[in-house]
């Protein structure tokens, strides 16, 4: 079955969507969750953001804090570090013991974890209403006065080398999912280099390096503080301001954008994956940032063409002509520059090329004669169940609510998000596909199964 790429612009799984219908009252139904969303906001003395939208349909409460740091402000020499944090911030504070955090967390019946992006980390708790305490304590009290010490440095250095090599450099294909960005993005090191960082880089790194970035970004004016579900703002502001009130601001470097050249000519490459057992390629575009009224366009274009087993390239290259097995389709949604993305594995006997063609013809097609009113339909209709299903938990409007405080200053806009969605235009539609898919915005990653042949590049 195909699948979608969506991040942050949509943010939720598609998949969840299929489990309405088509009909015209899921995009009703999408607007009236957004409506009805209350939001409040607050800023502390300190600068911490406060996010809180209250909701006692389920007696839990969602609890996130959102630094904004991620590998975008990593420096050359010093990648990983925005990765290596979302696992140094659970071995222990002045106040909580060496992975306590998650144990204080379950053994009241909660969940906990963390996350790194290119543009931010966060860190997460749902938790029953009544521990909503339990839950802020935990987040300032490794805001104040996290453990970086050589000990939990070395002992999580070797764990993030240890998730490379499982999770990246012995998986069949995740390797490429990290060079196509080197390839596409180049000079342009915010997003050219991965996640995960250069394992060499954390070798090299000195205890104190380490020590500075926390002290750099950990700060509670670089933060947001979400909380969504069963409780009473008044009591939950009060709590922040108890346990964050005192923690310290700092000042923090905001984010330097370096230019990014303009693509003047497709890139190609080949790579070879000792693990991967069929061939399979990237293809991407630079379009522009998230929120644009050209990038909503290219997000129901991607609906269009790869969203599920209807949608355009699904029919055609694994349906009809049997030429790929799967084939993933979505733009990126980072906060900068962007990408139009698509993924694809090929059925045992095709090339790529074969693929390739099929797609940049569609491309042609769609700027020639466009997309039908019923095409067009579903992908909204489908943008509509997302935002229903996606903001259901406490947890996720939390995250929801959060990122879009960090990112575009204003957690309330969120509730406008669906509307930009729903005012794409057929004509929208072709235009962005007559405008963004040439040849000389293109870049190209094959991916070739078994070992480099001798004097090949790997």
């Amino acid at each position: 079955m195909s699948r979608v790429f969506m991040g942050t612009a949509l943010g939720v799984l598609v998949t969840a969507a299929t489990l309405l219908g088509a009909g015209h009252a899921d995009a009703e139904q999408g607007g009236a969750a957004l409506s009805n969303l209350q939001v409040s906001r607050a800023t502390l003395d300190n600068g911490l953001r406060v996010v809180m939208n209250q909701d006692s349909t389920v007696p839990t409460v969602g609890v996130s804090v959102y630094y904004d740091v991620g590998s975008r402000n990593e420096v050359k020499g010093r990648s990983g570090f925005a990765h290596l944090f979302e696992h140094m911030m659970f071995q222990g504070s002045a106040n909580v013991g060496k992975g306590e955090h998650f144990g204080l967390i379950i053994n009241r019946g909660g969940s906990a974890n963390g996350t790194t992006s290119n543009d931010r980390t966060n860190y997460f708790e749902t938790l029953p209403s009544n521990e909503l305490a339990l839950g802020l304590w935990l987040e300032a009290d490794r805001m104040r006065s996290l453990a970086v010490t050589q000990e939990n440095f070395e002992n999580q250095r070797m764990t993030v080398m240890e998730e490379r090599r499982q999770r990246i450099d012995n998986q069949p294909y995740i390797p490429s999912m990290l060079r196509i960005n080197e390839l596409a993005y180049g000079d342009y090191w915010p997003y050219a280099h991965s996640t995960i960082g250069d394992m060499q880089d954390l070798i090299d790194a000195p205890l104190e390096a380490v020590q500075e970035f926390f002290h750099t970004y950990y700060a509670p004016n670089n933060a947001v503080l979400s909380i969504a579900g069963d409780f009473d703002p008044e009591e939950a502001l009060q709590l922040a301001n108890e346990y964050f009130g005192d923690i310290p601001s700092r000042e923090t470097p905001a984010f330097e954008d370096p230019p990014m050249a303009k693509q003047t000519a497709e890139q190609t490459e080949t790579m070879y994956d000792a693990n991967a057992t069929l061939p399979a390629f990237h293809v991407a575009y630079h379009i522009p940032t998230s929120r644009t009224p050209d990038h909503y366009a290219l997000e129901v274009l991607a609906l269009i063409l790869g969203d599920g087993e209807s949608s355009r390239l699904y029919q055609r290259l694994v349906k009809r002509d049997e030429i790929c097995q799967e084939i993933a389709v979505g733009t990126d949604d980072r906060r900068g520059p962007d990408l139009f993305s698509f993924w694809a594995v090929m059925a045992s006997g095709h090339a790529p090329s074969k693929a390739q063609q099929v797609i940049f013809a569609e491309f042609e097609a769609v700027a020639a004669k466009g997309v039908t009113s019923r095409e067009l339909q579903k992908a909204k209709n489908r943008v509509s169940a997302a935002f229903v299903f996606g903001l259901q938990t406490n947890m996720s409007r939390s995250q929801r609510l959060a990122e879009f405080e960090l990112y575009w200053g204003d957690a309330n806009l969120l509730k406008l998000e669906l509307d930009h969605y729903l005012a794409v235009t057929e004509e929208d539609i072709k235009r962005v596909a007559g405008q963004y898919f040439d040849a000389t915005n293109r870049t190209v990653l094959n991916v070739m199964p078994g070992e480099a042949p001798a004097g090949e590049k790997k």
